[in-house]
């Protein structure tokens, strides 16, 4: 009886220097990829058992926004549909997924730092916890961000529905959950960035002086990021995920500045300590 083998899955060893083939980098990306498949697929299996609390949580910010415009402009006239009899199941399909990624994201995270730096010295290995350790509570944050910004952001559409007409607003929960959970993986991967730059200052692969050069660039790409990765075309949901994204890349920029001093410090201590060695060597 043939055995299943699974060998072409397991990771290349890292020689000691970190020196890998093209081919062993290939190798190193599939495996990265596969086991972060599965544990989502596993996240998204675990989410499945709680998918109907879970829809009536994402559908909070939709059923907010309707009980504002009764209070506030109650001649708005909304009504929640569905497109068909399939959109039920891609619904809850789509629920699992976003739910498997936020469940999973610290293994998944970690997958990706350590395909990053694929040599983890000692030093690296701490880098690599402490991203872990910051990144997955961003990523969580920016999806709150999200499910926050959500029904401010129907408020302000609705309300420029004419109130005198009798024009009833049709709200599809399909067209409305695949917004909110596109904006929370947007939301949520835009956070991430200033985390993968500190991660990358860290190892020496760029240096605040850079970030600084590019700093204008950087804050207004982060606008134009905001409005093209925004599904909803308010500009409220654009300027919630500029402006942390912005105040993100501040405190990176001043961290990177802060390790490249510390760095500094350190390489002149060293140089000071071997001259003197050498002047004390007959």
């Amino acid at each position: 009886m043939a055995r299943l083998n699974l060998g072409w899955l397991k990771p290349p060893k890292v020689p000691a220097d970190g020196v890998m083939s093209l081919a062993d980098h290939l190798r190193e990306f599939r495996y990265r990829v596969v086991v972060s498949a599965l544990a989502i697929i596993a996240g998204m299996i675990g989410v499945a058992f709680f998918w109907r609390p879970l829809f009536n949580l994402m559908v909070g910010p939709l059923m907010m926004a309707r009980d504002v415009l009764k209070q506030t402009n109650p001649n708005i006239n909304t009504v929640l549909t569905m497109e068909d009899y399939t959109q039920g199941f891609f619904l809850i399909l789509q629920l699992c997924l976003v739910g498997g990624l936020v469940l999973t994201s610290p293994f998944w995270l970690y997958q990706a730092w350590a395909y990053i730096v694929p040599a983890l010295l000692q030093k690296e290995k701490r880098i690599a916890l402490s991203f872990i350790a910051v990144a997955a509570p961003l990523f969580i944050f920016g999806c709150l961000v999200a499910y926050w910004v959500m029904p401010q952001g129907i408020i302000v559409m609705l309300q420029f529905t004419p109130d005198n007409l009798g024009i009833l607003n049709m709200l599809r929960v399909n067209n409305y959950l695949s917004l909110l959970l596109q904006l929370m993986v947007v939301f949520g991967i835009g956070f991430l960035v200033p985390v993968f730059v500190v991660a990358l200052n860290l190892v020496g692969i760029i240096s605040g002086a850079m970030l600084k050069k590019a700093r204008t660039g950087v804050i207004f790409g982060t606008f134009v990021f905001g409005a093209a990765a925004t599904p909803g075309a308010d500009p409220f949901s654009m300027l919630a995920l500029a402006i942390p994204m912005m105040l993100l890349f501040l405190i990176a920029e001043a961290l990177c500045h802060a390790n490249d001093k510390r760095r500094a410090r350190k390489i002149a201590a060293e140089e000071k300590a071997d001259a003197e060695r050498r002047a004390l060597t007959p």
